[in-house]
Order: C-alpha cells, then sequence, then structure tokens
C-alpha cells in the first residue's frame, strides 16, 4: 500500500519528518505501508526548502514538480497539473497531505477527483479570516478530506462543526512538535551569532510575512519603527522573508538595533528562539515552538488558527496596531509574562500516532472492498 506524502512550502517539512520516520521503522520491521515523497517545488528557494531535506534528514523527493513561482492561482493550477500525470501514470492508495499551504490543497483536490483517499494532518485548525489564503486553503482541504488527524480537541470541534463524523477524527497531537523535541538537543547558532555578540535572554527575534503586515511599506516601517523603539535598544533579529524583503527594500530608514539576516536554516532559527527574550511574529507554527520552548510570543494578528498556544501556551494576539507593542513588552521587560504548559500529546509521538491509525483504516479498507 502506497501513501504519497505531499510537501511543497517550508512549513511542511517540520511535519512530514516524524511521518516519514515512522513509516520508515514500520517498514523496516515488516509493515505494510510503502511511501512517496513528493515535492510540489512551491517554495523553490533553497533557502526555504533546501537545507530543511539535510537537517531534519528527509530523504530526497522521489518525485519533484518543479512549479516554482507564480501566483496562487498559477501554483494551484501547475500542482494539480503535473501531480494528476503521476497518479494516472503511478497511482497510490492514500494521498497525505499536511498543513494549509497551495500545495496541500491542490493535491488534495486532485487525488480525491480520481477517487484516491485523501487524509488531512494538521485538519480542523480555523481563524476564521477568510482574508488569509491559508485558511481558505484549509476550508478546501477539509471539505474533501477522508481522514482527518488533529493537533488539538479545539480543531476536532472545529470538524464536528462542519458534520464530520467522530470515526473520521484522529486526535494525535502534532508533527511540528515531534520535529522540535527531536531536534532540538541538536539546534546550533546561526553563523552570526558571534559577530553580533548575541547573548542568551538578551535579544527578540522578528518574522513577519503576511500580506497584511508586510504589503504596505508604510503599515510595514510603521511597526518596524514600534518594535525597534519598545525593545529598548537590545537587538533584534530579523530574518527576512522573501515577501517581506521586496517591501523592504523601499524603506530606507530601518531602526539601528535591527539585525537583518536571510531565512534561517531550521535548526539555526530555533536556536535563535530557543535563547530569546521572546519572540514577535506573526506566523501561526512558530507560536506553537515557542509554547513549547517556554518563549514569550508576541502575534502581530488579531486572529489566530492556534488558540491552545493562548489559552495553554506562552502566546498572546497583539493585533496589527503598533500602539499594542509598548504594554505588552513591558510584561516582557518586567517578567510578568505569563507561564504557559505544553498542550496535551505535544510528546513527540504523533507521528506514531499517524502511521499506526492510517494502517488500520487502509487494511480495513482492503478488506472491505
Amino acid at each position: 500500500m502506497l501513501i504519497d506524502i505531499i510537501a511543497g512550502a517550508r512549513p511542511n517539512f517540520m511535519k512530514i519528518a516524524p511521518i516519514i520516520r515512522a513509516l520508515e521503522l514500520r517498514s523496516n520491521s515488516g509493515g505494510p505501508l510503502q511511501y512517496r515523497l513528493v515535492h510540489t517545488g512551491q517554495h523553490y528557494d533553497l533557502s526555504m526548502s533546501g537545507t530543511f531535506f539535510e537537517q531534519l534528514n528527509i530523504p530526497e523527493p522521489d518525485v519533484n514538480l518543479n512549479i516554482g513561482g507564480g501566483t496562487q492561482a498559477e501554483q494551484a493550477a501547475g500542482i494539480m497539473i503535473a501531480y494528476e500525470k503521476l497518479l494516472i501514470n503511478a497511482p497510490c492508495s492514500l494521498c497525505l497531505v499536511v498543513g494549509d499551504v497551495t500545495s496541500s490543497m491542490a493535491c488534495a483536490i486532485t487525488a480525491q477527483k480520481l477517487r484516491i483517499p485523501v487524509a488531512h494532518v494538521e485538519a480542523g485548525i480555523r481563524s476564521g479570516d477568510w482574508n488569509m489564503p491559508e485558511e481558505i486553503n484549509r476550508i478546501v482541504t477539509d471539505s474533501i478530506t477522508n481522514w482527518f488527524f488533529t493537533t488539538s480537541e479545539w480543531a476536532g470541534s472545529n470538524l464536528r462543526k462542519s458534520g464530520v463524523k467522530e470515526s473520521q477524527i484522529f486526535f494525535v497531537g502534532n508533527t511540528m512538535i515531534d520535529t522540535l523535541l527531536a531536534n532540538i538537543h541538536k539546534l546550533k547558532p546561526p553563523s552570526f551569532w558571534e559577530h553580533y555578540h548575541l547573548e542568551p535572554g538578551a535579544y527578540f527575534v522578528v518574522t513577519m510575512h503576511r500580506p497584511a503586515n508586510v504589503d504596505s511599506a508604510q503599515a510595514l516601517a510603521e511597526m518596524l519603527q514600534a518594535i525597534g523603539r519598545e525593545t529598548r535598544r537590545l537587538p533584534v533579529v530579523f530574518p527576512v522573508h522573501p515577501r517581506t524583503a521586496k517591501t523592504l527594500r523601499d524603506l530606507v530608514d530601518l531602526p539601528k538595533n535591527f539585525i537583518l539576516a536571510k531565512p534561517q536554516p531550521y535548526l539555526q532559527f530555533n536556536y535563535l528562539v530557543k535563547h530569546a527574550k521572546a519572540v514577535i511574529t506573526d506566523s501561526g507554527g512558530i507560536t506553537e515552538e515557542t509554547t513549547v520552548m517556554g518563549i514569550p510570543c508576541l502575534t502581530l494578528r488579531n486572529n489566530t488558527e492556534r488558540p491552545e498556544t493562548i489559552e495553554q501556551g506562552t502566546n498572546e494576539l497583539i493585533g496589527t496596531n503598533s500602539a499594542a507593542l509598548r504594554p505588552a513588552l513591558e510584561r516582557v521587560f518586567n517578567g510578568t509574562w505569563k507561564k504557559g504548559i505544553t498542550p496535551h500529546l505535544w510528546d513527540g509521538k504523533a507521528g506514531e500516532r499517524i502511521i499506526d491509525e492510517i494502517e488500520n483504516l487502509l487494511i480495513r479498507k482492503v478488506a472491505e472492498s
């Protein structure tokens, strides 16, 4: 029984690594599952994807669709055409997609139209914000998924409300946290650590890539100036996403305490997070990692698809108004930021649980056919 594992963008790689590891262990023990790693090429920049394969011990893709750049519609269309050709020539028993990127949605649609079942890892998360392309991807993918693997009870509740049967939902934990826990002892400082005399607990990390935050030069400049001002002259390490870099080129006056860097490999980036005083971000995935590492996280959004990082973790929604930074950062500096706990089943074993369930589901499907 062949499983297609779909990856195409940076967030996917952290999520598929423990699934592949669990599959290989099961296969080496005589299990019935085999896999084909399909890289769509949605992130084609080496800094956004290439190093992840080496650092996370992910094998080279069996298939690379080499889609490359373009608008979201162009990417989705290219992925669907290329993946359809692959499935027609060499069908699989299951298409497994992770997260909420265009690759996941496009491959799920393609597989389902060829009557190949779809499993969605990280199913059921919702921000409620249809201005986010990722929210559309989540809704579309979940609307045509057969089996749903969730990171939280809250995600499962969203699926039940939308009419998904209980027998289709599997609360397994968080594969991204599997990857973090498996690699936390390997984290290492980035190449510029000593050059800038960075010290644990004495700098901030900033990441921004959401269109609402980075597509307007004026809005981006106001937020960066506020961050520079409210971080009290401590260094601010800012790995710049390619989307953000386009707008950043139009800004002439950046805060003097900012350290601009290229997107960092997994081990180096999470070293920065683990030793930061706090993280300021508009990413969803980073809020999960900061929660497990116990690092204060200020999210520059008005909503989140991961409320467990707020209700249980170290994350807090600050919004997109830069004026909200001052009181939030005051709590970071005076040591009154909330202490979080690790959510249930974020224990490093989600990949194993997923493969357990998939093996049972596919064996049962074969027996019933």
